[in-house]
C-alpha cells in the first residue's frame, strides 16, 4: 500500500534532553516502539550540542538537509556532517556526542533493525523508476511527480508492499531522497 505524507503537518516531538525535535515520518511495523521497529524514517532538528542516542542492533543513515551541520564523535567515529545531501552510514550501537558547527541544522534520518532490513539511501535529481518491496521518496527541493502525486518540498510517499513508481522532476533544481528497503531472509 502507498501512503502519502507532508512533513509540515506531522507533529514535532521535543527531545527529552531539550536539544532538538523529531518529526516521525514512518515507523514500521505499525505501533512498534523504539526497541522493536524494523525501520523508521524521521526528520530531526538539532538545536544544541549533546548526546546522540545509541540504538543497539540498529544501522543508521543521517543526511544533512539544512543548516551548518554537526560533528558526530565517539568510539571510532569522528564525522563532520556539514555537506547537504550526502548520506552518512553508521552503527547505532555506539553512543555519540554531537556538537553544532553553527546554528541549528535539519537532518534526514533512517534507522533499520540489523538482521531484519537492509537499506540504501540515495539523492535523485533525474527521472527514475522505483520497483521495490518497501521504500520512501521525499521531495527536498523543487517539484516532483511521484506516480499520480505532485510533491512540493517536504511531501512524499512511502510503501510497505511491492510497488512500481515513476518519479519525474518538474523543476530544474529538483532533489529527491530515495530509500530502498529490503527484508533480510532468515
Amino acid at each position: 500500500m502507498i501512503h502519502t505524507f507532508n512533513t509540515a503537518t506531522l507533529p514535532a516531538t521535543p527531545w527529552k534532553n531539550g536539544g532538538g525535535t523529531t518529526i516521525e515520518v514512518v515507523c514500521q511495523p505499525p505501533g512498534a516502539g523504539m526497541d522493536s521497529f524494523d525501520w523508521r524514517v524521521s526528520i530531526a532538528t538539532i538545536a544544541a550540542a549533546g548526546p546522540f542516542s545509541a540504538f543497539p542492533g540498529v544501522d543508521r543513515v543521517i543526511m544533512l538537509l539544512d543548516g551548518a551541520g554537526v560533528r558526530l564523535f565517539g568510539g571510532a567515529i569522528d564525522h563532520r556532517l556539514d555537506t547537504p545531501s550526502v548520506p552518512f552510514v553508521f552503527s547505532g550501537d555506539v553512543a555519540l556526542g554531537c556538537e553544532l558547527l553553527g546554528g541549528a541544522s535539519t537532518d534526514f534520518n533512517l534507522m533499520t533493525r540489523r538482521g531484519r532490513v537492509q537499506a540504501e539511501v540515495r539523492v535523485v535529481h533525474a527521472t527514475e523508476e522505483f520497483s521495490t518491496t518497501s521504500g520512501l521518496l521525499l521531495a527536498v527541493r523543487g517539484i516532483w511527480q511521484l506516480g499520480s502525486l505532485s510533491c512540493a518540498p517536504g511531501h512524499g510517499l512511502w510503501w510497505d508492499a511491492p510497488a512500481q513508481l515513476h518519479a519525474a522532476p518538474q523543476t530544474e533544481d529538483a532533489m529527491l531522497v530515495a530509500v530502498n528497503l529490503s527484508q533480510i531472509s532468515l
